[in-house]
């Protein structure tokens, strides 16, 4: 089958472009997705989130290898696999990152990347609920709303921050991040509202789009370096497409740097070493992994002030009801309703630790996945915004269905041991707040007699985890290590670009989904017709 454009993952940018593309009645589209459809009750219900996680229908499951700084451990990293991607399975906070992030990519060369050329295209992208302003629109096809079921203890929190020096604030996206308050989600009417049911599904119907799920891209097909093809299959059926215009990779930092070295661009050595042809060296391919770190701290807490028991047992009865037929209550909640940016050094121009606060607690079972804690308590976390350390990951087979190695050097650098240690000590003076007072109980974790910055920095070794934003691994730049340039197209190579998180240079401070969307609005753009 030939289209005009090949879109390969249907993820936070793909369904994106997907939309914006099929909006040109004279274009063919074809959308590839390597799950299925997103009809599954739980991705719709935003408490569900980490119900998805390690569900192999939605989620690709991928694990890090053993991490040196982290004790050795490897980490679970979920990816969507599922229409909509991991808009389909995050945690739905709504965070742009600040203007300096971008402003960043345009002074490492790439034109147009800036905070004022990129701000049109959240704007374009949004449909905020409370209007349109200078920084917000509200004609775009994504929800972004306010927390639905809020709680006594998610003010106090606020008031202790507020007694620790931080100030409140009604939007962390407006350019200027400092503060504390509740987070937005991309919700609508209660209901998350990922890529899919944002973009595609009121345009599913086109004629000129085709979307195809279960569909696993295994390899881009080349004639010398002008990239036409797609090779995919389908529940073990093999298929090709062809692309008069463009193939566009949407797969993500993991798969998108996955399917160009499987395609033969990237380290030349390393392909071969695997038995692939090499189409183009490109030694950027896989590197420059970036990804937040998140360090905890639990404390006990009432009962009734912990979500824990409202979503356990019996009550979670009434809390589904409530949800079903009120679209309110704690199944509403996303994965972190409260939070803030603050500041752990001065010098700094923007906020470099970001905090999230949860009224309650879970932990992983023995097969792996996410559960409430059956006793009451409270988390936060703190991990930093724009973390140094770099990491990599490559193809370790020619085999598409072998994952990825994958290393992110999490804690290498220095300044970003010291910046979570600052943020931890920082985080325990907010739970000694007198505002918690009514609200803390004992703290669970770490230890009560881990006190001293060795027995806290063990603490986070053996603890801390992904915060789930990895970028980078399709660097978009002008350098020897740049995949892509400011245009996303692949360097040295033609047809074939690259449109979603990898491309980030410099990973945004903050939750990465509203970036990605961006990525794909901004995409659409860079396309000709």
């Amino acid at each position: 089958m030939d289209y005009d454009y090949i879109i390969v993952g249907a993820g936070s940018a793909g369904c994106v472009l997907a939309n914006r593309l099929s909006a040109r009645s004279s274009s063919t589209v074809l959308l590839l997705e390597a799950g299925g459809g997103d009809l599954n009750p739980m991705l719709h219900v935003p408490a569900g989130w980490a119900a998805n996680f390690k569900n192999p229908k939605v989620d690709w499951g991928y694990t890090t290898v053993p991490e040196p700084e982290l004790d050795n451990r490897e980490l679970y990293w979920p990816r969507g696999k599922v229409l909509g991607g991991s808009s389909a399975i995050n945690g739905m906070i709504y965070i742009r990152g600040v203007p300096l992030d971008y402003d960043s990519w345009a002074q490492a060369g790439n034109r147009g990347w800036g905070w004022e050329d990129v701000l049109p295209y959240f704007k374009k992208s949004e449909d905020q609920v409370r209007g349109a302003s200078d920084t917000h629109g509200n004609e775009g096809p994504l929800a972004v709303q306010d927390v639905r079921d809020k709680r006594a203890i998610q003010d106090a929190f606020i008031d202790a921050l507020v007694e620790q020096g931080v100030p409140t604030t009604e939007d962390f996206n407006d350019g200027d991040q400092f503060g504390s308050g509740f987070y937005q989600f991309t919700q609508k009417n209660g209901r998350r509202h990922s890529t899919a049911t944002a973009y595609l599904r009121p345009v599913r119907r086109r004629a000129n789009l085709t979307v195809v799920t279960h569909a696993y891209a295994e390899r881009i097909g080349f004639a010398g370096k002008q990239a036409e093809t797609v090779h995919y299959s389908v529940r073990g059926v093999q298929h090709s497409a062809r692309a008069s215009k463009q193939i566009i990779l949407c797969g993500g930092a993991v798969n998108s740097p996955a399917l160009l070295e499987l395609s033969g661009v990237g380290q030349a050595d390393h392909l071969k070493s695997l038995g692939i042809d090499v189409v183009h060296h490109l030694p950027g391919v896989g590197e420059n992994l970036q990804d937040h770190l998140q360090a905890a701290m639990v404390y006990g807490c009432p009962a009734a002030s912990s979500i824990n028991r409202e979503v356990s047992g019996l009550r979670l009865v009434s809390a589904a009801m409530k949800w079903f037929f009120l679209r309110d209550g704690p199944l509403t909640t996303g994965s972190a309703p409260v939070g803030g940016f603050i500041y752990t050094r001065e010098g700094l121009d923007a906020p470099d630790v970001q905090l999230h606060f949860a009224s309650g607690a879970t932990l992983y079972n023995a097969e792996g996945k996410i559960k409430p804690t059956k006793y009451p308590a409270m988390t936060a976390v703190v991990n930093q915004s724009r973390p140094e350390s770099r990491g990599h990951l490559h193809i370790s087979s020619a085999d598409p269905r072998e994952y990825p190695r994958i290393q992110p050097n999490y804690l290498s650098a220095e300044i970003d041991r010291s910046t979570l240690l600052a943020a931890i000590r920082f985080l325990q003076r907010v739970f000694e707040s007198k505002a918690l007072d009514n609200y803390r109980l004992e703290r669970i974790s770490p230890a009560p007699d881990r006190v001293g910055d060795n027995a806290l920095m063990a603490h986070v070794r053996a603890t801390a985890n992904t915060v789930y934003h990895p970028v980078g691994t399709c660097k978009m730049g002008a350098d020897s290590h740049a995949v892509v340039d400011d245009r996303l197209r692949v360097r040295g190579v033609g047809g074939l670009m690259v449109a979603d998180a990898s491309i980030m240079p410099l990973l945004v401070s903050g939750n990465t989904n509203a970036a990605a969307i961006m990525i794909g609005e901004k995409a659409a753009d860079l396309i000709e017709t």
